[in-house]
Protein backbone atom coordinates (compact mmCIF):
# COMPACT_ATOMS: atom_id res chain seq x y z
CA UNK A 1 0.00 0.00 0.00
CA UNK A 2 1.91 3.55 -1.31
CA UNK A 3 1.45 6.24 1.82
CA UNK A 4 1.02 9.44 1.35
CA UNK A 5 4.05 11.14 2.73
CA UNK A 6 2.64 14.55 2.19
CA UNK A 7 2.10 16.36 6.06
CA UNK A 8 -1.68 17.08 6.67
CA UNK A 9 -1.66 20.58 6.55
CA UNK A 10 -4.35 20.80 10.31
CA UNK A 11 -1.41 18.68 11.51
CA UNK A 12 -1.09 21.18 14.55
CA UNK A 13 -4.14 23.61 14.27
CA UNK A 14 -6.93 23.53 15.91
CA UNK A 15 -10.57 24.54 14.51
CA UNK A 16 -12.48 28.17 15.42
CA UNK A 17 -15.11 30.00 14.44
CA UNK A 18 -15.90 33.53 14.70
CA UNK A 19 -17.26 34.41 17.33
CA UNK A 20 -17.72 37.59 16.41
CA UNK A 21 -16.52 41.72 16.62
CA UNK A 22 -15.49 43.42 19.80
CA UNK A 23 -13.97 46.69 20.16
CA UNK A 24 -11.16 47.40 22.55
CA UNK A 25 -12.21 50.29 24.48
CA UNK A 26 -8.90 52.18 25.32
CA UNK A 27 -7.67 52.45 21.83
CA UNK A 28 -10.93 52.12 19.70
CA UNK A 29 -9.80 49.58 17.59
CA UNK A 30 -11.64 46.60 16.25
CA UNK A 31 -11.23 42.74 17.75
CA UNK A 32 -12.25 39.45 15.81
CA UNK A 33 -12.78 36.93 18.89
CA UNK A 34 -12.38 33.61 17.32
CA UNK A 35 -13.72 30.29 19.53
CA UNK A 36 -11.81 27.12 19.51
CA UNK A 37 -14.99 24.55 18.77
CA UNK A 38 -15.58 22.29 21.29
CA UNK A 39 -13.45 24.49 23.97
CA UNK A 40 -13.94 27.14 26.39
CA UNK A 41 -10.94 29.11 24.80
CA UNK A 42 -10.73 32.28 22.70
CA UNK A 43 -7.88 34.18 20.01
CA UNK A 44 -8.75 37.92 20.44
CA UNK A 45 -6.80 39.41 17.23
CA UNK A 46 -6.50 42.95 16.72
CA UNK A 47 -7.79 43.94 13.11
CA UNK A 48 -8.29 47.09 10.88
CA UNK A 49 -11.94 49.23 11.33
CA UNK A 50 -12.28 47.82 7.08
CA UNK A 51 -11.98 44.75 7.20
CA UNK A 52 -13.95 44.52 10.90
CA UNK A 53 -16.70 46.10 8.72
CA UNK A 54 -16.24 43.20 5.66
CA UNK A 55 -16.55 40.47 8.21
CA UNK A 56 -19.57 42.03 10.44
CA UNK A 57 -21.20 42.88 6.96
CA UNK A 58 -21.07 39.09 6.30
CA UNK A 59 -21.98 37.55 9.44
CA UNK A 60 -25.19 39.91 9.11
CA UNK A 61 -25.86 39.07 5.70
CA UNK A 62 -25.90 42.93 4.20
CA UNK A 63 -25.97 42.87 0.75
CA UNK A 64 -24.29 45.32 -1.08
CA UNK A 65 -25.08 46.99 -4.86
CA UNK A 66 -21.84 46.18 -5.66
CA UNK A 67 -18.90 43.83 -4.93
CA UNK A 68 -16.27 45.26 -1.83
CA UNK A 69 -12.61 44.23 -1.64
CA UNK A 70 -13.09 40.98 0.25
CA UNK A 71 -16.22 39.78 -2.13
CA UNK A 72 -14.34 40.86 -5.37
CA UNK A 73 -11.74 38.56 -4.33
CA UNK A 74 -13.67 35.74 -3.66
CA UNK A 75 -15.31 36.40 -7.12
CA UNK A 76 -11.61 35.91 -9.13
CA UNK A 77 -10.52 33.08 -7.20
CA UNK A 78 -13.78 31.44 -8.35
CA UNK A 79 -13.22 32.65 -12.02
CA UNK A 80 -10.47 30.86 -11.70
CA UNK A 81 -11.80 27.93 -11.24
CA UNK A 82 -10.27 27.94 -7.85
CA UNK A 83 -11.79 27.54 -4.25
CA UNK A 84 -11.05 28.57 -0.77
CA UNK A 85 -10.72 25.40 1.33
CA UNK A 86 -9.40 26.50 4.63
CA UNK A 87 -7.67 29.56 6.57
CA UNK A 88 -4.86 29.27 8.71
CA UNK A 89 -3.73 31.34 11.60
CA UNK A 90 -0.07 30.39 11.70
CA UNK A 91 1.98 31.87 13.97
CA UNK A 92 2.78 35.49 16.09
CA UNK A 93 5.76 37.18 14.76
CA UNK A 94 7.40 40.40 16.05
CA UNK A 95 3.48 41.29 17.31
CA UNK A 96 1.81 40.35 14.33
CA UNK A 97 -0.41 37.06 13.71
CA UNK A 98 0.21 36.12 10.30
CA UNK A 99 -2.73 33.46 8.22
CA UNK A 100 -2.41 31.83 4.60
CA UNK A 101 -5.13 30.70 2.74
CA UNK A 102 -5.06 27.28 1.33
CA UNK A 103 -6.84 27.26 -2.18
CA UNK A 104 -7.37 24.43 -4.62
CA UNK A 105 -7.46 24.18 -8.68
CA UNK A 106 -7.85 21.17 -10.23
CA UNK A 107 -6.91 19.19 -7.35
CA UNK A 108 -3.16 21.41 -6.46
CA UNK A 109 -3.62 22.99 -2.74
CA UNK A 110 -1.91 26.47 -3.20
CA UNK A 111 -1.26 28.69 -0.20
CA UNK A 112 -1.04 31.98 0.17
CA UNK A 113 0.00 34.66 2.48
CA UNK A 114 -2.42 36.75 3.85
CA UNK A 115 -3.16 39.25 7.28
CA UNK A 116 -5.71 37.31 9.04
CA UNK A 117 -8.52 40.01 9.28
CA UNK A 118 -8.33 39.14 5.12
CA UNK A 119 -8.61 35.61 5.75
CA UNK A 120 -11.45 35.18 7.48
CA UNK A 121 -13.35 38.37 5.61
CA UNK A 122 -12.72 35.97 2.71
CA UNK A 123 -13.53 33.00 5.35
CA UNK A 124 -17.20 34.09 6.19
CA UNK A 125 -17.47 34.60 2.57
CA UNK A 126 -16.93 31.15 1.47
CA UNK A 127 -17.78 29.22 4.58
CA UNK A 128 -14.29 27.91 4.75
CA UNK A 129 -13.09 26.38 7.90
CA UNK A 130 -10.94 28.42 10.05
CA UNK A 131 -7.78 26.55 12.33
CA UNK A 132 -5.28 28.37 14.15
CA UNK A 133 -1.89 26.61 15.40
CA UNK A 134 -2.19 25.29 18.55
CA UNK A 135 1.03 27.14 19.63
CA UNK A 136 -0.80 30.52 18.79
CA UNK A 137 -3.96 29.16 21.01
CA UNK A 138 -1.64 28.36 23.70
CA UNK A 139 0.69 31.39 24.06
CA UNK A 140 -2.03 33.53 22.83
CA UNK A 141 -5.93 32.65 24.00
CA UNK A 142 -7.78 33.15 26.44
CA UNK A 143 -9.49 30.64 28.32
CA UNK A 144 -12.40 31.50 31.06
CA UNK A 145 -12.74 29.38 33.77
CA UNK A 146 -16.34 28.46 33.50
CA UNK A 147 -18.29 27.37 30.49
CA UNK A 148 -20.60 30.10 29.31
CA UNK A 149 -23.78 30.00 27.06
CA UNK A 150 -25.23 33.60 27.16
CA UNK A 151 -23.07 35.53 25.04
CA UNK A 152 -23.87 38.72 26.45
CA UNK A 153 -22.32 37.24 29.51
CA UNK A 154 -18.88 35.90 27.77
CA UNK A 155 -18.70 39.60 25.93
CA UNK A 156 -19.17 41.29 29.44
CA UNK A 157 -16.97 38.83 30.42
CA UNK A 158 -14.26 39.31 27.66
CA UNK A 159 -14.90 43.41 28.21
CA UNK A 160 -13.67 43.49 31.69
CA UNK A 161 -10.32 41.07 30.66
CA UNK A 162 -10.03 43.60 28.54
CA UNK A 163 -10.20 46.42 30.57
CA UNK A 164 -7.20 45.23 32.70
CA UNK A 165 -5.08 44.00 29.51
CA UNK A 166 -3.26 46.25 26.83
CA UNK A 167 -2.51 44.58 22.86
CA UNK A 168 1.57 43.98 24.03
CA UNK A 169 -0.11 41.69 26.23
CA UNK A 170 -0.72 39.61 23.66
CA UNK A 171 2.22 40.23 21.28
CA UNK A 172 0.05 42.07 19.07
CA UNK A 173 -0.13 45.99 18.03
CA UNK A 174 -3.52 47.52 17.57
CA UNK A 175 -4.62 47.26 13.66
CA UNK A 176 -1.81 44.86 12.73
CA UNK A 177 -4.15 41.69 12.44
Amino acid sequence: MHEDLREDPMDGFERVTVYGISFDAASKQPIVLLKVEGKNRFLPIWIGHPEAAAILMKLQNAELPRPMTHDLLVNVIESLSASVTAVLVTELRENTFYAELLLEKEGQQIRVDSRPSDAIALAVRTDAPIFAASAVLESNGIEFEQEVDDTEQIVEEFKEFLDEVSPEDFGQTPGSG
